[in-house]
């Protein structure tokens, strides 16, 4: 038997997932790892964390499945992306690595629009927000001058990964479309962003495609992690590129909704050059040549786990909705905004807060309850209305995943309010999925990722819209439109 391994090197934990020609999924085990904060607004980990968590995770997988010590052929990755990893000359680690969810970085947020102006959306398609690398990068410049003097390289987390395993250092193009410093469109390190910081070129790791070899798995580590012979190391993909692939998001007529503690509503693209005005992520794909562009909730299933927390600490998930069925659409005038945490898509406001507003002494929990699922829904929502607007795009089928794809009552919401065909998946594995799929391919097992989603992706269940609540919905989601403009200046 011959096998896959795909590695996710994710926030809090990494997670390896095996799996063999036919798309069966063997076994998935994961290990977690410390955040740090030495202080409110910063999020920090320490590398070393993340190679003993791949040991530990390739060390489990052998020990449950033993052939795979001879059997595994290749091994791709999904990673965190933005979070800055810092090497000298020697290709040690400088300082921990400064996380995606890091906030230190507005003052040189600012800087970098006004110095690139219209030029930052031009080349990189995307807003300078704190999550993204060259602003953590620039605050290194100016805060660690002496860590800064000694930088020889920057890598992404699991290209520090990928480096571990072959010794080789490269960064594939959609997780640099996320540091702010390629130009997206012509997939080449940008030039004038480089002169515009005094960054030097050198410090940027060679450029590859998602499914390219970067090396084989050293002599040294083989025995260390229980594995034998010549296995392929494949650059693999950004997280949400990863989650695209794992969800079958690689050719057009697709969209995926992704409700974890934060939401993305995320669509292929075929070309390069659409201009979303920085209103939407635009990203480079794992698929080769290929885009994506995204819209961002930054607290889809948090406002829910906020709100269960708060008010239904003794209930199960289940417990909470499972009268959801029984309130209105539209929660009889009840409306929630979930932006509890401030808000990416499409306002990118870190002051605006959450609110219920509407509330009527007849409102019972259960109100309250759909209230939340639909504000979370109606944000996700905004990015499809966006996507639709600004690209001609239409939407008859979006693919739910996360927490929204585990309450058939939610799963009809998003039906309604997407007015789409909602689908579920068969499996759901996430970003380790499309890092398995990208090894896959590039172990020659598949032509391309759209051939590998077709023999291995599958789905499950279909939920229709019902045109009623379709037409409801589009008056309520008008007034939820009128919420944000109404609010947003008595939380400045």
């Amino acid at each position: 038997m011959t096998y896959v391994l795909g590695l996710d090197l994710g926030t809090g934990s990494l997670k390896g997932l095996l799996m063999t020609k036919d798309g069966t999924i063997i076994t998935t085990k994961s290990a977690n790892y410390p955040l740090i904060s030495p202080q409110p607004g910063y999020s920090e980990q320490n590398p070393t964390e993340w190679l003993k968590a791949a040991e530990q995770v390739i060390h489990e997988i052998i020990d449950e499945v033993p052939e795979a010590s001879t059997g595994i052929q290749g091994i791709s990755f999904s990673g965190q992306m933005h979070s800055l990893v810092l090497l000298d000359d020697k290709n040690q680690v400088l300082r921990n690595a400064i996380l995606w969810n890091d906030v230190r970085t507005t003052k040189q947020c600012v800087e970098i629009t006004e110095k690139l102006k219209e030029d930052l959306i031009t080349i990189t398609k995307n807003r300078a927000l704190e999550g993204f690398t060259l602003p953590k990068i620039l605050w290194v410049k100016e805060n660690e001058p002496k860590i800064w003097e000694q930088v020889s390289q920057f890598l992404l987390p699991k290209d520090y990964l990928g480096y571990w395993l072959t010794g080789n250092k490269q960064m594939e193009y959609s997780d640099a479309s996320g540091t702010l410093l390629l130009d997206v469109e012509n997939k080449q390190w940008s030039q004038k962003i480089l002169k515009a910081f005094d960054i030097n070129e050198q410090i940027c790791p060679s450029l590859v495609y998602s499914t390219d070899c970067i090396g084989i798995v050293r002599e040294e580590l083989l025995e260390k992690l229980s594995l034998k012979g010549k296995i392929e190391v494949f650059a693999g993909g950004a997280d949400n590129a990863c989650a695209a692939v794992g969800s079958g998001i690689v050719k057009e007529g697709l969209a995926l909704a992704s409700i974890g503690t934060s939401g993305v509503f995320l669509s292929y693209e075929e070309t390069g050059d659409k201009n979303y005005e920085g209103d939407l992520h635009y990203f480079n794909h794992a698929a080769k040549d290929a885009y994506y562009s995204m819209g961002v909730t930054l607290a889809a299933g948090h406002s829910l786990t906020w709100y269960k927390n708060t008010f239904a600490e003794n209930e199960t998930y289940d417990e909470l909705l499972k009268k959801v069925d029984t309130i209105p659409v539209g929660s009889d005038g009840l409306y929630f905004t979930p932006y509890i945490v401030g808000e990416r898509t499409p306002y990118v406001d870190s002051k605006v807060r959450g609110t219920f507003i509407g509330i009527d002494a007849n409102h019972t929990k259960n109100h309250f309850t759909r209230a939340v699922l639909e504000g979370i829904t109606y944000s996700l929502k905004d990015s499809q209305i966006l996507m639709e607007k600004k690209s001609g795009k239409s939407f008859n089928k979006v693919v739910s995943v996360g927490g929204g794809a585990k309450n058939s009552d939610w799963l009809q919401m998003q039906a309604d309010i997407f007015d789409a065909t909602i689908v579920t998946m068969s499996t759901e594995q996430g970003p380790a999925m499309g890092a398995s799929m990208i090894a896959a391919v590039g172990v020659g097992w598949f032509a391309d990722l759209e051939k590998c989603a077709e023999k291995v992706v599958s789905y499950k269940k279909e939920i229709f819209p019902i045109p009623e609540n379709v037409e409801k919905y589009k008056i309520f989601y008008k007034k939820y439109n009128e919420i944000y403009p109404s609010t947003k200046d008595f939380f400045r």
